[in-house]
């Protein structure tokens, strides 16, 4: 009777075990039910849509008519569309090396002022990011204007003559780039001052006594540990970079002769000139695949690690 009574309660334990996790999963799932819902509803339905959409031409006026991956052919073979991607790229290869670094050496700065301070620095870098791209635009138009911006009239003090900023092809997408890159500066620096704060300092007390300097410590200590943090910021940038439509729709409109014409922008123009629109969500899709390409890239450049606590 022992032994049967020992072998019904190491079933029971058992029956225990398997039942825990079959519960644990049915309350996660309830829980993730609402946000697979809107997942399903407003991202996945309609790039499948999309997507169903994009083999056709069609209007609002006009009944679909099947055209296979002309479309596609179409937005392929347009010299305007790959120039725009093109520039996207560029664009983007201004704004996110320069916002990722500025954000590293802005985090390291905080973490060494006192708290007050880094208080007052971190809600200073975060302002940008709670201002509207409208008035980012119109501000930084304003600064580049040619008579009378600011921007001019500092140089004006030595003796530098007046720069069309936004009114030439060599310095429009550059002078786009700068406010892209301010706008996102918070963001990156907060997530960047969360990554280091996470490091333990034993690690930097440990190299000290191993007499290893400030720079040995961020080569050998500081940047392979925040590894996962700069590509999380790379990738996530150079999406957000490449689909700018804001900036430079109301401060240059695609010009001058097209040289800030970003890919949004592009599709955005074509959706309100086409009379068909299967051009324009074509152009969106390829624009997606562009993006993933982009993030494939990142990820195998710069490689993700788990770190381990020694």
């Amino acid at each position: 009777m022992a032994v049967t009574s020992l072998r019904a309660a190491r079933v029971e334990r058992r029956a225990g075990v398997r039942a825990r996790p079959r519960r644990e999963s049915r309350a996660a799932f309830i829980m993730l039910a609402p946000l697979l819902v809107l997942l399903a509803v407003f991202v996945i339905w309609p790039l499948i849509h999309a997507v169903y959409i994009s083999f056709f031409t069609w209007s609002f006026y006009d009944p679909a008519v099947f055209v296979g991956l002309t479309n596609y052919i179409n937005v392929v073979t347009d010299e305007e569309f790959v120039n725009s991607v093109v520039r996207g790229l560029l664009f983007s290869a201004m704004v996110v090396p320069v916002q990722v670094t500025i954000a590293f050496v802005f985090a390291n700065l905080v973490k060494t002022v006192s708290r007050r301070m880094a208080a007052v620095m971190k809600v200073t870098i975060y302002v940008p990011a709670v201002i509207s791209e409208v008035i980012a635009a119109i501000v930084f138009a304003l600064i580049y204007t040619h008579r009378g911006g600011l921007l001019n009239w500092f140089l004006d003090f030595f003796g530098i003559e007046a720069i069309p900023w936004l009114g030439d092809t060599a310095t429009a997408l550059p002078a786009v780039a700068i406010p892209a890159i301010w706008i996102g500066m918070g963001v990156a620096s907060l997530i960047m001052l969360a990554g280091l704060l996470d490091i333990p300092e034993a690690y930097y007390e440990c190299a000290s006594l191993d007499g290893a300097g400030p720079w040995t410590k961020m080569w050998r200590i500081t940047l392979p540990l925040m590894k996962n943090v700069i590509l999380f910021l790379l990738v996530t940038g150079f999406a957000a970079s490449l689909q700018f439509l804001i900036l430079p729709w109301l401060m240059t409109q695609g010009g001058p002769v097209n040289s800030t014409n970003l890919p949004n922008l592009f599709i955005l123009q074509h959706f309100n000139t086409d009379l068909y629109v299967g051009y324009s969500i074509a152009a969106a899709l390829l624009l997606f695949g562009v993006l993933g390409a982009v993030s494939a890239v990142i990820f195998r450049l710069v490689r993700s690690e788990k770190a381990m606590d020694a």
